[in-house]
């Protein structure tokens, strides 16, 4: 390690489609007072088109090429809260530089996964697919690897963002300006 400033965010939310990373991502650098990233907005601003279209245009592993690099330049340059797409973490080389990171995995259950999906629209790896059957699938496919970066792990399927993103701030010992001061 070395003595220099500390660089990258202090957060780096992961997990499933429907897990709430980016609404608990907002209310939790919020909370804490810092800039808030989510790497979907990121990739679309490199991209200078939405994820569907990259999908379209690339094929998913255009689309996962792109992601890694983003991820690499935002683990060194975004400053507090990152929230990931689902499958993110996936790449070798993202996985090993999300290791030893601050990584905050959300957990939901099916149920919630169900309530909060809907159709899937607008979610390329649900296309084409029973939404809910394919983030079965997804599940089975991401959830070990999700585990196994995961510094630390918090039930994201009941309660508000805020909740949540009270839970986080707990979990990790952070310092919350004016949270005393904080109702629900």
């Amino acid at each position: 390690m070395s003595d220099g400033p500390v660089t990258g965010p202090l957060v780096i939310l992961m997990g499933p489609m429907a897990a709430g990373k980016t609404s608990v991502g907002r209310s939790l650098a919020g909370r804490l007072g810092v800039p808030f990233a989510d790497l979907d907005e990121l990739i679309v601003a490199a991209a200078g088109r939405g994820i569907p279209e990259i999908f379209e245009d690339r094929g998913e592993e255009g689309f996962r090429a792109l992601e890694a690099e983003v991820l690499a330049r935002a683990l060194e340059e975004r400053p507090g809260v990152l929230a990931l797409g689902g499958g993110a973490p996936l790449r070798p080389e993202s996985g090993e530089r999300l290791r030893g990171r601050p990584v905050v995995l959300l957990e939901i259950d099916e149920q919630a996964a169900a309530r909060r999906l809907g159709r899937g629209a607008g979610r390329p790896m649900l296309a084409g697919d029973d939404p809910l059957e394919r983030w079965r699938r997804l599940m089975e496919e991401r959830g070990p690897v999700y585990r196994d970066l995961a510094a630390h792990r918090v039930d994201a399927g009941r309660g508000s963002p805020g909740h949540v993103a009270r839970t986080i701030i707990s979990t990790l010992g952070l310092s919350a300006p004016g949270a005393e001061e904080e109702n629900a």
